[in-house]
């Protein structure tokens, strides 16, 4: 396993971003883990888990000019990771949108540098049922931008499609849009990784029958 991807999971741990136990979904179904972005929740956290998403896409080598936060967890992650890469020396512009169009003032659903002729990255936490993202790519169409990828933390690479593909949500998106989706890391990650470490024997269990009801086609 990369070690972008071990830094992340080592990471969320610590700040119980990710958790073991008996947690129901929003789809009902109940997991063995959760994991909530909303818990790197400090200038450290965020710092390193920037980190973890720059090597993530600079492994990947897609090719963008422009971070965008999807309204509202991606905003501070594309802004985290716009600091991360000034660091390094590269200075890119960032935009995000708001959840209701504003009618004073400057107006508009927008904020920051503008999309028109830009080469786009979706900076997000998760890809759930894609809405949010299908939201963010109808907006920077609009605005005249290219989307170039998407990048999100944790792949779950679980199922969402009743049909025969069993698609997980990440690789519906990515065969609707044409688009490459990297993850930080996935659920195959996170069994080799508690695959590594024997006080997380209990966990990788519940894990892999998990993965064997819910998992996407690939992952089973």
């Amino acid at each position: 396993m990369t070690d972008h991807r071990i830094r992340f999971l080592q990471l969320a741990l610590r700040a119980q971003a990710l958790r073991f136990g008996e947690f129901t979904l929003k789809s009902g179904r109940v997991s063995p883990y959760f994991f909530n972005a909303g818990l790197f929740n400090s200038g450290a956290a965020l710092a390193e888990l920037a980190s973890c998403y720059a090597d993530a896409i600079d492994a990947a080598g897609v090719e963008f000019d422009l971070l965008f936060g999807p309204a509202y967890k991606g905003i501070p992650l594309a802004t985290a990771l716009a600091c991360e890469y000034a660091r390094g020396g590269v200075d890119l512009p960032v935009a995000f949108n708001r959840k209701e169009a504003k009618a004073h003032g400057e107006g508009g659903s927008l904020i920051g540098a503008p999309l028109q002729g830009r080469r786009v990255l979706i900076v997000d936490d998760v890809i759930t049922a894609g809405t949010a993202i299908r939201e963010a790519l109808a907006i920077i169409a609009e605005a005249g931008g290219e989307v170039a990828g998407i990048v999100i933390a944790l792949d779950r690479q679980e199922a969402v499609d009743p049909g025969s593909s069993r698609r997980s949500a990440a690789e519906t998106v990515a065969a609707e849009q044409g688009l490459p989706v990297i993850a930080v890391a996935t659920l195959h990650d996170l069994l080799e990784f508690t695959g590594a470490n024997d006080d997380f024997a209990e966990q990788r269990e519940r894990l892999l029958a998990y993965r064997e009801t819910y998992g996407s086609l690939t992952q089973r």
